[in-house]
């Protein structure tokens, strides 16, 4: 479904992706992970068009998108859920919802179908029904992460791009979201790029992994082997990362 030959993405003079490449197929999960300004973002930047690369291709179910505004990006079915959730704070939980599927409306799909996206979305994350008339940013962290991913999912879109979704939440509420990726790959069939900073949580819940490093892949392959590789573990999979599987 997608492939990243070669990219070189920079945020001025800085360097920061570096002759990057890495693929997915259908219905796969597939993580990035790697320290703090590793280039994890910057991949799912790249990917959105928010910061395109300066050289090196994407493909997108063949096409070329490296020269594609964002907004067609998302029409041709990307959708990113950004770090740190950033929903529309002063709006209510289904008017954040409704505007992720503003270029629906733009292409007038019409009502009955976007209805019944968001009633989809209230079955997947039934407290976000709960607060439909809350303001954004009344919610707790999980709870606006939940919106995140719902406001995201109401562009219907067949590769979600998944920046740091376990970021500040505890350990059940991470629980909770892994599930929720889990059941978006099985029963919508949603092929995901998952960037996070837990690795270990980022290896059991994906297929396969890539491993970066000051924008540079340094390792690749399945998410089990890397979880038994001696340098994933010394360097990411470290004693105090396993309290969440512990619990």
């Amino acid at each position: 479904m997608l492939k990243v030959k070669n990219i070189n993405t920079y945020y001025g003079q800085v360097h920061a992706l570096k002759n990057v490449s890495l693929h997915l197929s259908e219905g796969e999960i597939v993580t990035l992970i790697g320290a703090n300004g590793a280039g994890k973002t910057t991949m799912l930047n790249s990917l959105s068009a928010i910061i395109p690369p300066r050289s090196g291709e994407i493909l997108f179910d063949g096409v070329v998108i490296n020269t594609i505004a964002p907004d067609r990006i998302v029409e041709m079915g990307i959708a990113q859920v950004p770090e740190g959730r950033q929903v529309f704070k002063p709006l209510t939980v289904e008017e954040n919802l409704v505007l992720g599927a503003y270029l629906r409306y733009r292409k007038k799909e019409g009502r009955g179908p976007i209805k019944k996206e968001l009633e989809g979305i209230y079955a997947l994350f039934p407290v976000l029904y709960e607060r439909r008339r809350q303001m954004a940013g009344t919610l707790s962290g999980g709870e606006q992460q939940m919106l995140a991913i719902g406001r995201a999912l109401m562009t219907k879109p067949r590769l979600l791009l998944l920046d740091e979704p376990s970021m500040g939440l505890a350990p059940l509420v991470v629980q909770e979201i892994l599930a929720v990726i889990e059941n978006l790959r099985r029963e919508k069939k949603t092929t995901i790029l998952l960037v996070e900073q837990n690795a270990r949580v980022a290896l059991k819940t994906a297929d396969r992994g890539y491993v970066l490093e000051t924008g540079k892949v340094i390792l690749e392959g399945l998410a089990s082997d890397l979880l038994e590789n001696k340098d994933v573990q010394r360097a990411y999979l470290g004693r105090e990362k396993k309290e969440i599987w512990e619990r």
